[in-house]
């Protein structure tokens, strides 16, 4: 006996990941510097899916780019209010990471409009000093390695950063219509920068002619295996940011196949993608690849689109927001 579900039986009745709504405040001093930054982050846990009363995040998601925050910043402060679920959720690739990194990697860009510098020196200035940081976070989730051999460190994070700027060509001149974006995250115990220019034209149609993304993964054997990972990343993180939506009605999902949720095809996935491995230290124990690639990607993107547009997307999927 076979038992086989259609597509349209796994996306009516499947896990879903879960929504989130971000909010990031900053308080700057009078010479630009950020002294101050509040993030509240709300959004359904999956330990709802397994115990009755879940209603706040979970250690290991709040652990995935809030609280585990790399910046340089006098005052930090996390919240996590309660969110009730209402359907079920189930595991995504790189999961809290992804509303995480793009709410605080987006702020990063508003901050860098708003005190008129460059995108990439106001990250890397808000990244700061090469340090070990050690959030003082009960719990504190470290993807189930020991803070000793995995730290938080921030010349790790600053090296990508770097690197993806000079082999990307950070700051090149582009054609009319296009914009560079940058962003960078700490994932699965590796450290991720990527920059993407998007071409827009004037009906608002978007396209993706170039990606770059510098990995710190510690210790590798195959690069061929990291280069695919963060390629496939680039084309996911695409996906997600353009089209990813899943809508409910009368308690029911109402998208059923390919037909009405798209994903990114052949003709709109990134040209061009390229990918820098940093070479490891002796010392440097090996790290993930799989999914470290997608939480720096949509951000990234939605950092160009607005140095190409000077339209701000706060809200994914980008869906229609581009139209004229």
């Amino acid at each position: 006996m076979k038992v086989q579900w259609t597509r349209e039986d796994d996306i009516h009745n499947g896990f879903l990941h879960t929504v989130s709504v971000e909010r990031i405040e900053a308080g700057l001093d009078k010479s630009g510097k950020v002294i101050a930054w509040r993030h509240r982050s709300v959004a359904p846990s999956i330990a709802s899916t397994f115990a009755a009363g879940a209603v706040h995040q979970a250690p290991f998601e709040i652990g995935m780019g809030l609280v585990d925050m790399p910046f340089e910043i006098a005052n930090i402060s996390c919240e996590n209010p309660e969110a009730a679920a209402h359907t079920r959720i189930g595991w995504f690739r790189s999961v809290s990471n992804i509303p995480h990194a793009f709410a605080v990697q987006s702020m990063v860009g508003e901050i860098a409009h708003a005190t008129g510098r460059d995108q990439k020196e106001t990250l890397l200035d808000l990244i700061g000093s090469p340090r070990i940081v050690k959030p003082d976070v009960k719990d504190l989730w470290n993807y189930g390695e020991p803070q000793e051999s995995y730290p938080i460190d921030t010349a790790r994070l600053r090296k990508v950063v770097e690197l993806v700027a000079e082999k990307g060509e950070w700051g090149r001149k582009v054609p009319k219509g296009h914009g560079l974006g940058i962003a960078a995250h700490r994932s699965f115990v590796s450290y991720i920068a990527t920059i993407v220019e998007v071409a827009i034209d004037n009906k608002g149609k978007l396209t993706v002619p170039r990606v770059d993304t510098a990995i710190d993964c510690g210790t590798y054997v195959n690069p061929e295996r990291i280069a695919s990972q963060i390629e496939g990343a680039a084309i996911m993180g695409l996906s997600l940011a353009k089209y990813g939506e899943i809508t409910f009605k009368d308690g029911k999902v109402q998208q059923k196949n390919f037909d009405d949720f798209q994903v990114v095809r052949m003709d709109d996935s990134p040209l061009v993608t390229n990918v820098y491995i940093v070479p490891p230290a002796s010392d440097t124990p090996p790290s993930g690849v799989g999914e470290p690639g997608v939480p720096p990607f949509a951000p990234a993107l939605i950092n160009a689109i607005f140095a190409a547009t000077g339209k701000r997307i706060r809200a994914l999927p980008i869906g229609k927001q581009l139209e004229a």
